[in-house]
C-alpha cells in the first residue's frame, strides 16, 4: 500500500516520511519529523519538534506530538521526541519533546497503549508495553517501566517513577515511587499489595511470585528502614536462586529511588 496524505493535510516537503503511512484530514507535519512505515495518524493530528516516530503506530485525532516542553527553563533547544513500535494513542494525547536540563529526549517504547487526553511531559521515559488509562497526568521526567498500568486520572509528580510490572488505580496522585510489582492506589497513593494476578497472566513462576509476596512483606509489614529490608531482600535473594532475577529488579529500583518509594 502507497503512502496516502489526505490533500488538507500540510506536510513540510523536508519531513521524512516513510511507506505505506496514512496521514489524515487537516493533519500538520513539521520539517524535523521522521515517521516509520505503516503508521497511521488520524484527523487534525499535529506532529513538530524534533520527533521520530517508529513503524506501525497509531495516532487517533486531535493528538498533539513533539510540542515544545512546557518548562520555562526551555530556550528553544532543538530537543527530541523518540517513538518506538505498535503503539496506541488515542484522542487528544500531548507529547512534549525533552530539555537540556536532563537527557535532552523524551522516549516511549513499543506496543503501548496509551488512551484519551494522556499528558506525557518534557524528559518523560516510557518503557514497552504500558496501559496509561484516559487521562494520566505526568509532571516532567517521569519514569514508567515496562508492562506497568497506570489507571485513569492518575497524576504523577514530577521525577516520579513507576517500576516494571506496577499496577497504580485511578485518580492516585502520586508523589513518591511505586516500586516493581507492587500494587498503589490513592491520594496520597499508598501500597495495597503484589500485582500478582498480571505476573500470572505473563508467566512468572509461582517461586517468583512467591518470593515477590514475601519481598512484600520484608519492605512493608516488618517496621524495616529501607536500607534494612534491602538487606533483608539480599539475603533472600541467596537463599533462592528462581527468584533471583526479580528480586534483583527490585532490588536495583530500590537503590536508584530518589524520591522514596510510597508508604501505607
Amino acid at each position: 500500500m502507497a503512502t496516502s496524505i489526505h490533500p488538507t493535510a500540510i506536510v513540510d516537503p523536508t519531513a521524512q516520511i516513510a511507506q505505506n503511512v496514512e496521514i489524515g484530514p487537516y493533519c500538520i507535519i513539521g520539517p524535523n519529523v521522521s515517521i516509520g512505515q505503516g503508521t497511521t495518524l488520524g484527523a487534525h493530528c499535529i506532529v513538530d519538534g524534533h520527533t521520530t516516530i517508529g513503524q506501525n503506530n497509531t495516532f487517533y485525532r486531535f493528538c498533539s506530538v513533539g510540542g515544545m516542553p512546557q518548562d520555562k527553563k526551555y530556550a528553544g533547544e532543538p530537543t527530541r521526541l523518540e517513538i518506538g513500535d505498535r503503539n496506541m494513542f488515542r484522542e487528544y494525547v500531548t507529547l512534549n519533546t525533552g530539555t537540556v536540563q536532563d537527557v535532552g529526549v523524551t522516549r516511549i517504547g513499543s506496543d503501548n497503549w496509551v488512551m484519551a487526553y494522556v499528558h506525557v511531559a518534557h524528559d518523560c521515559q516510557i518503557g514497552s508495553h504500558t496501559i496509561l488509562a484516559n487521562g494520566v497526568q505526568m509532571g516532567g521526567h517521569v519514569h514508567i517501566g515496562d508492562w506497568a498500568i497506570v489507571g485513569g486520572l492518575a497524576a504523577v509528580h514530577q521525577f516520579g517513577k513507576i517500576g516494571a510490572h506496577a499496577m497504580v488505580g485511578g485518580s492516585s496522585a502520586l508523589h513518591m515511587d511505586v516500586p516493581p510489582f507492587v500494587m498503589g492506589s490513592g491520594n496520597p497513593c499508598v501500597p495495597v499489595g503484589i500485582n500478582a494476578e498480571g505476573l500470572k497472566r505473563r508467566g512468572f513462576s509461582p517461586e517468583a511470585i512467591l518470593a515477590l509476596r514475601d519481598a512484600y512483606k520484608i519492605i512493608y509489614r516488618r517496621g524495616l528502614s529501607l536500607e534494612q529490608a534491602r538487606t533483608q531482600l539480599i539475603e533472600r535473594q541467596a537463599q533462592d536462586a528462581a527468584a533471583a532475577d526479580v528480586l534483583q529488579t527490585l532490588l536495583d529500583f530500590l537503590g536508584t529511588s530518589s524520591r522514596g518509594i510510597i508508604r501505607p
